[in-house]
């Protein structure tokens, strides 16, 4: 073959491989090779810059045992190779035992081939070196050199020619490789700032709450926090379900581990099976490559499983499966994967009035709820409620460049006893409205929404909002005229009676069900219970009895 076909056949060869996916160190192996295969090659090194000294070093090489390759460190200036990287210039030696300059670093060459070199007819012979300089626009950032058994001087001068054309392939390769070290050395860095502000955000001591009630729950997540129990997090919608399980993930040991979230009431079951468990190729019509799931993506961190309530049964024997026998089988395969993730589970439903309905299964049930914590609503932290809007101002002032810091005593008073059906959340969007309605550094009442401002309308005796407060006042004249005999019982003879009523009526409201109750109510499930048997209020929500006399009115 010729010699400028057999050079067209090593750079086209050579062009694919650096076409390939691979590391660099890798790339080099297989490009050498194809030169020690077709033209004889006996040792080739990578020579690169080393970041963490002012040396160069060997970073890949063909033909150097590991300790050689190690000890292939240089300054530049230093020896053949450290004089390239020094100028920037080719050096073409014929004869290595020759050039005073040459160090032998390595300890890997004999000045001459022995006896029994892999091509007897080398034997004998000096051996050749090439060393040319990979270039980064003006900058020299490294070197290839190559060392074969010398021919003759025309050879050795097609072997620099040739070498010359792959230091251009392998600069823009080497360029690539820096490019991608300092991106992903830059990504790990930005990752680590990211995790490092996470864990401050969700840190403990930055939950706004001081209320009893927000005090017992942060108790419970932080005692909770470092184990690998599932937690089930019960509460309204926009009580901050999801805040909490960020927080027991941020301070958990897997806190630079996968939160993966997933809503349940978002998907369709067909594709939440999907999502949750992933599936394989064929699996199903649509599912043209295989798909990890959210299971699968969380493992060694945190599975959030918000909505958990509205699983379909199907879903609920597959969940259960997981929980127990940690292992998750993708849809369409039967190879059982093995886990390791934290589940926490939210839902704003009774999960035990769902059990006893027969909507969820009561095995799960038990599985999910080994640790339950109970979220108040905001009306059973009213406390709160200045913190939050202290928080919710800075937020949006900061976001919408605007600069709203007082709030006058009646709108705080109005904020303070709307009850907030969507919690948190409801209030959250209350605040950035005013915000960015705001034309000056008040937050008044005309700012907030409209259930809000009739609401206030209401508290200050407009409309029918007065009204309350006449019909309480009427109410009291009615039970001291009812109860106006039994005297040093009229007190609990009215309070018992009200409280049967109202009771009773919350019951009816919510059909029955004594979770939702006792939480309109503000009130402990436990203490409902307690409530019912002793007041005898018909579960159903029937308030009966409303007209007996003495005892009887709240016995």
């Amino acid at each position: 073959m010729q010699r400028a076909e057999q050079e067209i056949g090593i750079i086209t060869e050579i062009s694919q491989i650096l076409s390939a996916n691979l590391q660099l160190e890798e790339v080099f192996q297989r490009a050498m090779q194809v030169l020690a295969a077709r033209i004889s090659v006996q040792r080739a090194s990578l020579v690169l810059e080393d970041p963490a000294s002012e040396q160069v070093r060997i970073a890949a090489s063909i033909g150097l045992t590991p300790a050689e390759q190690e000890r292939g460190r240089y300054d530049k200036g230093e020896g053949v190779t450290g004089r390239v990287l020094q100028t920037g210039e080719a050096a073409v030696v014929p004869d290595l035992g020759k050039d005073a300059d040459f160090l032998n670093r390595t300890g890997a060459r004999p000045m001459r081939e022995s006896v029994g070199a892999a091509d007897p007819a080398a034997a004998g012979r000096p051996l050749s070196f090439v060393c040319v300089p990979l270039k980064d626009a003006d900058r020299t950032i490294g070197a290839i050199s190559i060392d074969r058994p010398f021919v003759d001087d025309a050879q050795l001068a097609a072997d620099a020619r040739l070498m010359h054309v792959i230091s251009g392939l392998f600069s823009q390769a080497v360029r690539t490789f820096n490019q991608v070290r300092l991106e992903k050395e830059q990504w790990v860095q930005e990752t680590a700032v990211l995790r490092d502000n996470l864990r401050e955000t969700y840190r403990f001591d930055n939950i706004i709450g001081t209320s009893p009630a927000m005090t017992e729950v942060l108790s419970t997540i932080g005692q909770v926090a470092d184990s690998r129990a599932t937690v089930l997090l019960l509460g309204e919608t926009g009580c901050g379900k999801e805040l909490m399980a960020k927080a027991i993930h941020f301070n958990s040991p897997r806190r630079d581990k996968p939160l993966i979230r997933i809503n349940c009431g978002a998907l369709s079951p067909q594709l939440l099976e999907s999502e949750l468990f992933g599936h394989v190729e064929g699996a199903f019509t649509g599912a043209v490559r295989d798909k990890v799931g959210r299971f699968e993506a969380a493992n060694g961190g945190t599975i959030f499983l918000d909505e958990i309530g509205t699983l379909s049964p199907e879903l609920q024997v597959k969940l259960l499966r997981v929980l127990q026998e940690r292992e998750v089988e993708r849809v369409g395969d039967h190879k059982p994967i093995r886990l390791d993730c934290r589940v926490i589970a939210a839902t704003n439903l009774g999960l035990e009035d769902e059990v006893a309905k027969g909507t969820f299964r009561e095995d799960l049930y038990y599985r999910l709820n080994v640790v339950t914590v109970h979220l108040p609503p905001l009306r059973k932290r009213r406390e709160d409620i200045p913190l939050l809007i202290d928080h919710f101002l800075d937020k949006y002032n900061r976001e919408n460049q605007r600069s709203v810091r007082q709030i006058s005593r009646d709108t705080m008073a109005t904020l303070m006893r709307f009850p907030w059906p969507g919690n948190i959340r409801e209030l959250e969007n209350a605040v950035e409205r005013a915000v960015v309605l705001s034309s000056g550094e008040e937050l008044n009442a005309d700012l907030l929404p409209l259930p809000v401002r009739m609401f206030a309308q209401q508290v200050r005796g407009g409309g029918e909002g007065g009204s309350f407060e006449t019909t309480s006042a009427r109410l009291a004249e009615l039970a001291l005229e009812r109860f106006g005999d039994a005297e040093g019982e009229v007190y609990e003879h009215t309070v018992h009676q009200i409280e049967r009523d109202l009771i009773a009526v919350a019951l009816r409201q919510h059909g029955g069900v004594k979770t939702r109750t006792a939480d309109f109510l503000g009130i402990n499930r436990n203490t409902l219970n307690k409530k019912v048997r002793e007041l005898n209020i018909n579960g159903g929500g029937a308030a009966g009895g409303g007209s007996g006399g003495g005892s009887g009115g709240g016995a």
